[in-house]
């Protein structure tokens, strides 16, 4: 059996391997069952790329990948064939004689790895293919990619995935290594049942992601607050920005445009086509702006994604994570960005309670909410609580204050308050410290509000009215209903609608307030009011920042690319050539770019500038097959730049 390690520099260029990479490659080629969670950009697809190898050069046969996502099969395979590893996929942008094609190399012994999506894993035609290899004994292994998607209680599940028990059942001595970058305790739980993986080895990697920083701050013109973002931090630079509609999906990519900014739209009600070519553009190009609902993302690969912006706020802290965890995979700095408003938070207790799911799935959706609400409030370092939530402490955090431990709550989801003595110096809240105000009064006096106005009308009101009313603002509406006359109308004047806003959001991620989306968004009571009614909850909040958050310092849009940050002049030079090659390469190849060589390979390259063959050899990214079809010409590069 080949070494890991050596497959690792010869195929891939790589020195050494990173975290449990290793680990985890040598307990898969020794035939062991693994559940991997890793993060985006953690090196998950290592982790079975490598043991293919090494028990294909073995004489043991094929590695079957499981994917749903077919931006990701044709990159991978194009990888995989850049570095001289056979490799092929089948869905359905094949034609029948192409995919015709690709079985007969399978019958043949010609692959190494064959990425198909589940539904078609589960077809007889195909079983009937595998059960010809395991007959033969070259079905080596089974790689089950975005392991969540077959959990109901993760924020990407799908049926299909559901069937892929029958690969366990029928080739229970093939092994098999189930990856995901994001699962909770209770989806982690669901995976292991649902894939019949209890026996399976679990490595779980850190979810800690430093180079991210992430900020969080309440709506009041999100557009307007978007493109002061993007403008002052990231402006030229290639990006995410996820929208919950379509409609608004277009509008923010148009005014992105309208301000310079090279923006796409990409959402399920675009043609087939122009999606394609979008996604095409956003992974082949720099500085792309992709404005997306959440159907875009999974499985995309590129490294030098320097910021996610979300303008509406995302289910679950699962969703936000593996979202916010496509910038940065290159290890360099981004940014993780969200505003938030009260009127997320009712449009996404909505969709719960409207949904026609079983009342123990909306209870765990709620508490999921509920926890990446208390994110968006904290006014702690927002690193612990996102890592807390996944079961994961900082080590230099201490014990949680307050806490019942990394995972208390509804069914593990509750982010208990952690102190405010740690800081990971790299969010919102670390950088600058948030000023916290004691809003236990302001919410008492809102609460009896809501009920007074109630029980004088005989009807409920929205948001807007009862601040209005606790305000003492003199409105047709007050006037129409006669609530000036009230008890409570005016006992709130001190508190700016800012601050009242806040008060809200709080109560409705306590429980202590509903929102009666069947009756124009009225505000109700619940059996949680009493409690913060009486003054047993105190109700601690963060004072409101104007505008998009705290200032930061304008980017130059002519500072270097990240990865080329540390270059000189000279290098600077060279890197721009080598990148203007890359490029050329990469279109005749139809791939993206960061196939031929990553920004990082480039940028060693030219601090190195090489000028012999013998020179190349150790950059990392630059394997023995990538040598040779390129070696000479990246030297011509170097030398003429």
């Amino acid at each position: 059996m080949p070494s890991p390690q050596s497959i690792l520099q010869e195929v891939f260029g790589y020195e050494r391997f990173r975290g449990p990479q290793a680990d985890i490659v040598d307990h898969v080629i020794a035939g062991g069952d693994a559940l991997v969670l890793m993060p985006t950009g953690g090196g998950k697809s290592l982790c079975y790329q490598v043991p293919a190898i090494a028990r294909e050069r073995a004489g043991q046969g094929l590695t079957v990948v499981v994917s749903p996502l077919i931006a990701l099969m044709h990159d991978q395979v194009g990888a995989l064939h850049e570095a001289g590893v056979e490799a092929a996929f089948l869905n359905s942008t094949l034609t029948s004689q192409e995919a015709w094609a690709i079985e007969k190399r399978l019958a043949r012994g010609e692959l190494t790895l064959l990425y198909a999506a589940p539904e078609r894993v589960t077809t007889p035609r195909f079983l009937a293919l595998l059960d010809e290899l395991r007959e033969r004994g070259k079905l080596s292994l089974f790689a089950i990619d975005e392991a969540h998607c077959v959990s109901q209680w993760g924020h990407d599940f799908r049926p299909e995935y559901r069937a892929l028990t029958v690969l366990h059942e029928r080739y229970p001595q093939v092994p098999r290594i189930a990856l995901t970058a994001t699962a909770d305790a209770i989806t982690r739980e669901d995976i292991t049942q649902r894939l019949q993986l209890e026996e399976a080895r679990q490595f779980i990697s850190s979810f800690d992601r430093p180079n991210i920083s992430y900020t969080i701050v309440e709506k009041k013109d999100g557009a307007s607050q978007l493109l002061r973002f993007i403008e002052g931090e990231h402006e030229g630079e290639a990006g995410i920005v996820y929208c919950q509609s379509r409609k608004r999906v277009e509008e923010i990519a148009a005014l992105l445009r309208e301000h310079g900014a090279n923006a796409l739209p990409y959402h399920a009600g675009l043609e087939a086509e122009v999606r394609q070519a979008h996604q095409d553009r956003f992974l082949r190009e720099d500085g792309i702006v992709m404005v997306a609902t959440i159907a875009f993302g999974m499985g995309i690969d590129k490294p030098d994604v320097r910021f996610v912006a979300h303008l509406d706020m995302p289910k679950n802290i699962e969703g936000y994570y593996q979202e916010t965890g496509r910038a940065g995979r290159d290890g360099l700095p981004a940014a993780a960005w969200m505003v938030y408003g009260l009127q997320d938070v009712v449009n996404q207790r909505r969709m719960i309670d409207e949904s026609p799911s079983a009342e123990e799935f909306k209870q765990v959706m709620r508490g999921k909410l509920d926890a990446l609400l208390a994110l968006a409030e904290a006014t702690d370092c927002r690193r612990v609580r996102l890592l807390r939530y996944f079961g994961e402490n900082l080590a230099d955090a201490g014990p949680p204050q307050g806490g019942e431990g990394p995972l208390g709550g509804q069914r593990g989801h509750e982010v208990p308050s952690v102190g405010a003595r740690y800081s990971c110096g790299n969010c919102d809240n670390c950088v600058a410290p948030p000023r916290v105000w004691d809003g236990t009064d302001a919410a008492r006096k809102l609460l009896s509000t809501v009920y007074r106005v109630q029980q004088h009308s005989g009807i409920g009101f929205g948001a807007g009215h009862v601040m209005d009313v606790l305000r003492g603002r003199q409105t047709e509406k007050v006037a129409q209903y006669g609530h000036e006359r009230l008890s409570t109308f005016g006992i709130g004047a001190e508190f700016s609608e800012a601050q009242l806003r806040g008060v809200l959001r709080q109560l409705i991620a306590l429980g202590a307030l509903s929102v009666d989306s069947a009756a124009f968004n009225t505000l109700k009571l619940t059996e949680g009011s009493r409690a913060v009614l009486r003054g047993e909850v105190d109700v601690q909040l963060r004072e409101a920042v104007s505008q998009a958050g705290r200032a930061r310092k304008r980017k130059s849009v002519t500072a270097p690319p990240a990865a080329a940050a540390g270059l000189t002049q000279d290098g600077l030079m060279r890197f721009a050539a080598l990148k203007a090659w890359r490029a050329e390469v990469a279109r005749e190849h139809n791939l993206p770019a960061y196939v031929i060589f990553h920004d990082a390979t480039l940028a060693a390259i030219a601090a190195l500038a090489p000028r012999t063959l013998d020179d190349l050899q150790g950059i990392s990214g630059i394997g023995a097959k990538k040598l040779e079809a390129y070696g000479d010409e990246v030297l011509r590069v170097v030398q003429s730049a």
